[in-house]
């Protein structure tokens, strides 16, 4: 079987990201989008009946396959500022199971803290998306431990070559809803990541913009 180049694959970005700004990339409008540009936050649930094509990452955590490559290519190259180390996946796809006890876990902690159900569960909301609201339910989104902090340090300044974005950064905080997580990372394809960091866009305002 042939293989595709780099062009060929550039070609078909390029040709993916127009046809989503053709058809107004915004989720709000219910018209189709780039499946790399899914959006899910907090006003907007995950696709109905979606289901990922799942495939592993080294440590057991699962992603969607169609963005495995670009994933192990920019964890190999992370290597430099991780003491030479592969940064590891803690956390790829969540079933609504796990994201639901993650959630009721968050709120429990709060509540062992002193606060009543309904700050707990604002409080918890901040770190931990509804069911349902999760990026980590689509399979485009993970969470990265390094050995050092440098590795957070290059991924933000590096990961748009791969197509993902530092989704969470803090001075985003007012319009993404979640406070800075600088180990969340998500799949938006090169074209766009490439935009977004240029212009210091988070996923909201880019397909706002759109």
């Amino acid at each position: 079987m042939q293989g595709t180049s780099a062009t060929d694959s550039s070609i078909q970005d390029s040709a993916a990201q127009k046809s989503a700004i053709q058809g107004n990339s915004s989720q709000a409008s219910g018209r189709d989008t780039a499946w790399y540009l899914t959006l899910v936050n907090k006003q907007t649930p995950i696709p109905q009946d979606y289901e990922p094509d799942l495939v592993k990452v080294p440590g057991g955590e699962s992603v969607d396959a169609r963005i495995y490559d670009s994933l192990m290519q920019m964890l190999e190259d992370a290597r430099e500022g991780n003491w030479g180390e592969l940064p590891s996946v803690v956390s790829g796809y969540r079933t609504a199971k796990v994201q639901q006890k993650l959630y009721d876990d968050k709120i429990r902690e709060y509540e062992k803290e002193g606060y009543s159900e309904s700050e707990a569960t604002e409080l918890a909301e901040q770190w931990v998306a509804v069911p349902g609201y999760s990026e980590h339910q689509l399979g485009f989104a993970v969470d990265i431990n390094g050995a050092t902090y440098d590795v957070y340090l290059w991924l933000q300044e590096n990961s748009y070559k791969y197509g993902f974005i530092f989704r969470y950064p803090g001075n985003k905080t007012d319009i993404t809803g979640v406070s800075e997580e600088v180990w969340h990372y998500r799949y938006v394809g090169k074209e766009a990541a490439a935009e977004m960091y240029e212009q210091g866009l988070c996923l909201e305002e880019y397909l706002e913009n759109m």
